[in-house]
């Protein structure tokens, strides 16, 4: 399958080199001249970063389209599809699945992903199950994973854990891919829509095991640590225990860094646009810039993460997005006290991972968040690796995420560090 592809290393948010595949030879001879296959290389352009993304796009499907959703419990398939264009491992196969979620307000949202299934035949009891939850994409429809030829993290921990003999279940969260407004960074959503790929996949692939385990970077982490939450309250003894990467599990402290620090002004783009998502009443302007404002329409509905990433590196997006005093803004606030809580009675465990490097997660926002739950009674082991950016984390842990997540389907006890850190 990957005859015609070679790997590229870009450098990706949070500093990481992310390897994706292109044709090869896309990858030798770039993309208009604009992408070069040598490491720490990325698009560095805006019209380089948008024509980057549609070189990764799949082919515009109807897979997505529905006229009018039909009501539908949580976790109801409503559609699901046989795909071999992906760029993925040998043997490995791909089915899309359309089902009904649920976002932050209880309505009923379609919300798509994919599952990728190992190769060769399943073991006995079904392929062990990790539900994927992915970091930031973007908030546009078209920055949906599973719409990427790559699935967007590639080798960056995704394509591991299917090569590891896991069946790999994979949201792309309400809002990308399908027409509902992304709620970006709300983790509340997106932990729905972990749960419910989970229901939905079982329907749609059969070999699958009943047992599983969530494993999330960054907004996906944040998004891990509320599927452990909520598992709480729904007892599913099938579901084992959460792996949270580099989680955005703290907002308020996040809010803060992001006013002290300008870099990355495009996350607070894409924020505002989630906190509209969430609170319709909410005025974009009230929180960003006149600039800020100027690059909402294309960063929000034209591009995905590389164009923001781009927009910022050519200064075309430029730093003080933010309008003085936005945080005390009363939707801002009540987005901020929705995405922070720690709520008690999680019995499953957690692995914990923070990069002792990391500028867009730094461990200060985490630790805090740890040592309340472990106050809770929560049972979980947390580190901070030393060295580590945002995505190396991610990369240079997954084999240790992946014996984590072993232990928990053999029934071995889970490490503890809350003794330590109440």
């Amino acid at each position: 399958m990957l005859d015609h592809w070679r790997f590229v290393e870009f450098r990706g948010h949070g500093g990481r080199v992310r390897r994706t595949l292109l044709p090869a030879v896309l990858a030798i001879t770039g993309l208009g001249g604009v992408i070069a296959a040598r490491a720490d290389d990325v698009p560095k352009t805006p019209a380089a970063a948008l024509a980057f993304e549609k070189a990764d796009r799949m082919p515009p499907t109807s897979f997505y389209a529905i006229s009018r959703l039909p009501h539908g419990a949580a976790g109801q398939l409503i559609r699901s599809q046989v795909v071999t264009d992906y760029s993925l491992p040998k043997g490995v196969r791909a089915v899309r699945i359309l089902y009904h979620s649920r976002d932050a307000t209880g309505r009923d949202v379609a919300a798509s992903g994919v599952v990728l299934i190992p190769a060769g035949q399943a073991p006995q009891g079904g392929w062990p199950v990790i539900a994927w939850a992915h970091g930031t994409s973007g908030v546009a429809r078209i920055c949906a994973p599973s719409m990427m030829k790559d699935v967007y993290y590639g080798t960056e921990g995704l394509f591991p854990m299917v090569e590891a003999g896991f069946a790999v279940i994979a949201p792309d969260y309400a809002g990308l891919g399908t027409a509902s407004a992304h709620q970006y960074l709300d983790p509340t959503p997106q932990a729905n829509d972990v749960i419910n790929a989970v229901a939905a996949a079982h329907r749609a692939v059969a070999g699958l095991s009943a047992r599983w385990v969530v494993d999330g970077h960054s907004e996906g982490g944040g998004a891990a640590w509320f599927v452990a939450q909520q598992e709480a309250g729904l007892k599913d003894p099938d579901y084992l225990g959460a792996v949270a990467v580099a989680g955005t599990v703290n907002m308020p402290w996040l809010m803060d860094y992001m006013t002290r620090n300008d870099a990355d002004s495009f996350y607070a783009v894409y924020l505002a646009f989630g906190i509209k998502a969430r609170f319709p009443q909410f005025r974009v302007g009230d929180m960003l810039t006149k600039r800020g404002m100027a690059h909402y329409r294309m960063l929000t509905t034209k591009g995905c993460w590389y164009y923001g990433d781009a927009m910022e590196r050519s200064h075309r997006l430029g730093k003080h997005v933010l309008q003085p005093g936005w945080q005390s803004n009363r939707w801002v606030k009540r987005y901020a006290a929705e995405t922070v809580s720690v709520r008690p009675n999680v019995r499953q465990p957690l692995l914990v991972l923070a990069g002792g490097a990391d500028v867009s997660v730094p461990p200060p926002s985490i630790e805090p968040i740890v040592r309340r739950a472990c106050h809770l009674g929560y049972h979980l082991e947390f580190k901070i690796l030393p060295g580590l950016d945002h995505d190396p984390l991610m990369d240079k842990s997954t084999p240790y995420q992946l014996q984590w997540i072993r232990d928990r389907f053999l029934g071995r006890p889970a490490p503890d560090d809350c003794p330590s850190l109440r």
